[in-house]
């Protein structure tokens, strides 16, 4: 079911910092960019939060109607140590240590993510271009920006030019709020050491040392191309000279998107994007996640429950759920006590998809209208609307779904007739309640049950409870509970559902 947005979509704008009506101007598609993940690490959940926030954006917007073309692209080359212009290459060094082709190493961490980014449930982007395949794009837009003189050539290396970029009516730094002058401090001990006129100058492309694997010819000799280039390359071969949105984790507002956004004006003249968007970071029990605190784990971890740090595995779609329930502006602290409430509440969620696919309408004219209850499901549903209109706040999205869950299991228990409810309402409660969960917050239910045997079972159950065989009742029982089930002994039926 789709229906048009309750009210104008809002979205917070990075670049200005207050939230601004979308108003997409790609027609006939609304363009987005995500920079994808550097196929040298396994997907961390810091990651894994990024992409999710906007699969959710991509699904939101296709849900109330808009064409959205969204790209997310593969860093294969140029990213070096300390996402800086020095250092190896990871994606060579590693291929050396493994006496492999380099594009073995991306393969095998690119096939990594796609599995990851499957389990998680995020729908594949519209086009996801590498910067190896790109190549080309990269060049000229390095020859375009040394003949607009916002590029030198050094030693074989080419840098943007800040300083000249900012003479000419660039702010760079607006972006992430970076002052000029402080930037300048922090690096001037740089000063002197370096190829670039200035230390806050990057590199567009970067001469290839003899040991350095993954090389190009260039007009300047052998060489890559520098980090923030590829974005901008493939962003506007995509989207166009100007698109929509562009995302990704606030770790990278500054330098990168603040480098592409100079790179971009330097080439096109004019703002690149329309909204910015930035997901927060990721804590667990109140300290940053990170490697060397040894506090940061894979998702495969949280799967198995194998990290020290966890009392027990935790479900994609837990994981997914539990990410949903917090803006994906604020700060998301992973703890094993969270986490467990999600797994409850991500349940009984899911209890409620398997109840609602089942109830059908029946009218009875014997029955009168509850017309409060009537108003509560309708008000729960725009309230859903107004919450994702609203800067994508899932968050307060979620607690209307379990205002229509009260409803779907009065329902279910006989506290409710259908025909109370009428069957406009009805159909909006079921199909709303499934539409938003399974095709905006991409929640499915992880359990394969075989409904016949299960079916099976509970008719023997019922029979051994009925000839008071109590043991049998507990063998059946602990069948369930070993699936992940539970047994529900109600007035009307014997039914199971997913245990909470």
């Amino acid at each position: 079911m789709t229906e048009p947005a309750a009210q104008p979509l809002h979205l917070y704008n990075t670049l200005s910092r207050r939230k601004e009506r979308f108003e997409p101007i790609n027609a006939p598609y609304v363009g987005m960019y995500v920079c994808g993940p550097t196929v040298y690490n396994y997907v961390h959940l810091g990651n894994v939060r990024t992409f999710l926030t906007f699969d959710t954006l991509f699904r939101y917007l296709t849900f109330i109607g808009y064409k959205v073309r969204y790209v997310r692209n593969l860093t294969d080359v140029g990213h070096l140590v300390g996402d800086g212009d020095e250092g190896e290459d990871k994606i060579g060094r590693m291929a050396k240590l493994e006496k492999v082709e380099p594009m073995e190493i991306v393969q095998r961490f690119t096939n990594d993510f796609h599995t990851v980014t499957a389990q998680f449930n995020m729908r594949p982007p519209s086009i996801e271009p590498t910067a190896t395949g790109h190549m080309l794009e990269q060049i000229e837009a390095v020859q375009e920006l040394l003949a607009k003189g916002l590029a030198y050539e050094s030693n074989g290396s080419v840098y943007f030019d800040i300083d000249e970029y900012n003479k000419r009516g660039g702010e760079y730094g607006k972006l992430s709020g970076r002052i000029l002058d402080d930037l300048l401090n922090e690096t001037r001990a740089l000063d002197g050491q370096s190829e670039k006129r200035s230390p806050l100058d990057f590199a567009v492309w970067k001469r290839a040392a003899p040991e350095h694997i993954m090389r190009w010819n260039s007009p300047w000799g052998e060489g890559f191309p520098g980090w923030h280039l590829e974005c901008s390359c493939m962003s506007t071969k995509y989207l166009g000279k100007q698109f929509d949105i562009h995302g990704g984790g606030m770790d990278l507002k500054f330098p990168h998107h603040e480098c592409e956004i100079a790179q971009d004006r330097g080439l096109n003249d004019r703002e690149p994007v329309r909204y910015w968007m930035h997901s927060n970071m990721l804590t667990v029990n109140g300290q940053k996640m990170s490697k060397s605190l040894g506090n940061s784990f894979l998702p495969a971890e949280l799967f198995a429950g194998s990290h020290a740090l966890l009392d027990q595995p935790y479900s994609p779609m837990t994981v997914r759920f539990f990410m949903l329930q917090s803006h994906y502006r604020s700060t998301l602290d992973f703890s094993n006590d969270a986490l467990k409430a999600a797994q409850k509440g991500y349940r009984r969620l899911a209890n409620g998809l398997r109840i609602a696919k089942l109830l059908t309408y029946q009218a009875d004219d014997s029955v009168t209208p509850d017309l409060a209850k009537q108003e509560d499901i309708q008000k729960a549903v725009k309230q859903f609307y107004d919450a994702l209109n609203d800067d994508l706040n899932t968050a307060v999205g979620i607690a209307q779904l379990f205002t229509l869950l009260k409803y779907i299991n009065m329902l279910y228990m006989g506290q409710l007739q259908v025909a109370t409810l009428g069957e406009e309402t009805f159909t909006l409660l079921r199909d709303s309640y499934l539409s938003f969960i399974h095709d905006v917050l991409g929640l499915y239910e992880e359990t394969t049950t075989n409904q016949p045997v299960l079916n099976g079972l509970l008719t023997l159950y019922k029979e051994y409870k009925e000839q008071k065989q109590y043991d049998k009742v507990d063998q059946i029982r602990s069948y369930f509970k070993a699936q992940g089930l539970a047994i529900k002994d109600m007035k009307h039926q014997i039914d199971w559902a997913y245990e909470e």
